[in-house]
């Protein structure tokens, strides 16, 4: 850590009562400070059972006579040394829930003796953002403790143990990139992050040259995914397409195989590296300027999958561009996004073939062979011509990654990993080749379909497809949505009728 670090000690009540720090290792005495939860913080997200569990852990505490009760780290960003106003990086959950409880505590006992009036706890007025998890848990959690505390006996005891004795470890910087550096480290040591974590911590560190302004807005940007769908993206989307683009199996992305997203960096000075790095800051400066808008022309594409990733700003901005193009492709709204609009096929997989392991996967191959087209050949905005190749193409997806299911029984990842890499093909299975790399290849559409066409073969109809299509499930249902998935394969001439033997 650099010279900006400053460590300090805080009762919980010097914090929240007094608001101030007790002592630091430059201020003896403490300093004032007034806490802010700034627009980049996830939501209070701590349920009544974490309320309860500290309260339990308090108490314990106090039964067995402890002097001091450490309850955790505090990390505080302060811009300006002159100014009062921290915003809190990490430990947010936990002083919310604090003030909630010495709150909860203060009504409780000014009910019990309207004389002894007791102060409010001025942090619970900073403004949370308008969300579900906040709207609930802040009440719910409050109600939870005056429930409790009406049944504690000794009352006054515990007020005076949490303000006194119970204890956090702040770390306050003034470098919002070193906060975010401390908060990452400290997750690490207490349980294993997610690869996306360690990435936006890694790149956090390659943002030193930023204002502390342009940095939140960042973070706001990436916080403000649904962040089980942001992991998704990294370990199910991108990490296996950039492997079997190569024609390698996709494992499982770790913290020990996450380095093809550190990527390149500014201090990289190889031509290759400054190849990329110069065609993405020539589409960066472009859509940022008035060209497009005074020639009417189309944005550029600063990203390719299958390219290296820009590290710092720009990794946070591929971030954001797959993460709005992966949601497009996923929602089948017939009036919203570019690409996948009221289709039919994906219509029937929705409502038939979203459960399971096999269809899973299954519907795996099929979007990330959409995701990579879109990449590759789809501008920002595209045209009519554009979206006739793209619909033409998912047809094709369709029938290579349905190949797949249609012809095993069972489908896991071994099967899937055989289908792409073509060793299925030694046991006879049909339409089993790597079409991301087969799309990664090619240079246009034309060329692409021109290629899934010679290589795309109908599926013979042999008594394990005989049991699942006949007359009564290749209908629509009231929807017009097909019950069952192989109608397409009739309907788009990929089904070879063969008499059953007799």
């Amino acid at each position: 850590m650099g010279n900006n670090l400053i460590l300090g000690i805080t009762k919980i009540g010097d914090l929240l009562v007094n608001n101030k720090i007790s002592e630091t290792n430059v201020d003896k005495e403490g300093r004032s400070v007034s806490l802010k939860i700034p627009p980049y913080q996830r939501p209070y997200k701590w349920t009544a059972k974490n309320a309860n569990q500290l309260l339990d852990d308090i108490i314990e505490a106090i039964n067995e006579n402890k002097e001091v009760y450490r309850v955790g780290t505090l990390i505080l960003h302060n811009k300006n040394n002159e100014n009062k106003d921290y915003d809190i990086v990490d430990g947010q959950q936990r002083v919310i829930t604090f003030a909630l409880l010495l709150q909860a505590l203060n009504q409780v006992l000014e009910k019990k003796n309207s004389e002894n009036k007791q102060e409010d706890i001025s942090f619970l007025s900073e403004e949370l953002a308008d969300n579900d998890y906040n709207l609930h848990n802040v009440l719910n959690n409050f109600r939870v403790f005056e429930r409790r505390i009406n049944n504690i006996e000794k009352k006054d005891e515990l007020k005076k143990f949490i303000e006194g004795q119970c204890e956090l470890v702040v770390v306050i910087t003034s470098d919002l990139s070193e906060a975010f550096q401390f908060f990452d480290s400290q997750n690490a040591r207490g349980k294993a992050l997610y690869p996306h974590d360690l990435l936006k911590a890694y790149h956090l560190r390659e943002m030193q040259d930023l204002s502390a302004e342009k940095t939140e807005k960042i973070v706001k940007t990436w916080e403000d995914c649904d962040q089980k769908e942001l992991s998704n993206l990294f370990k199910e989307y991108l990490y296996r397409l950039k492997e079997w683009i190569k024609g390698n199996r996709s494992d499982e992305l770790t913290e020990k195989n996450i380095d093809m997203f550190k990527g390149i960096t500014a201090k990289d000075k190889h031509p290759y590296a400054q190849f990329y790095k110069g065609a993405f800051a020539y589409a960066d400066n472009l859509n940022n300027s008035s060209v497009p808008f005074v020639t009417g022309g189309k944005l550029l594409k600063p990203f390719q999958i299958d390219a290296p990733v820009i590290a710092g700003k720009p990794f946070f901005e591929y971030a954001k561009h797959y993460f709005d193009i992966l949601a497009d492709i996923k929602d089948n709204d017939k009036y919203s996004g570019y690409f996948i609009n009221d289709n039919e096929i994906v219509k029937t997989l929705d409502k038939y073939y979203s459960h399971g392991t096999g269809n899973r996967i299954t519907r795996l191959l099929f979007d990330t062979a959409i995701l990579l087209y879109v990449d590759r050949f789809c501008p920002l905005v595209p045209d009519k011509t554009d979206l006739n190749f793209f619909e033409e193409f998912v047809k094709f997806a369709f029938i290579w990654a349905y190949s797949m299911r249609a012809q095993y029984t069972n489908v896991g990842w071994l099967v899937a990993q055989n289908f792409i890499t073509e060793t299925s093909k030694k046991e006879g299975l049909r339409n089993s080749f790597n079409i991301y790399r087969m799309i990664a290849d090619s240079d246009s559409p034309n060329v692409l379909l021109s290629k899934l066409s010679d290589n795309l073969v109908p599926l013979e109809s042999i008594k394990a497809e005989k049991k699942v299509i006949n007359k009564d499930k290749d209908e629509e249902d009231e929807d017009k949505i097909f019950v069952n998935y192989l109608h397409f394969f009739k309907a788009y001439k990929f089904w070879e009728i063969k008499d059953e033997p007799k």
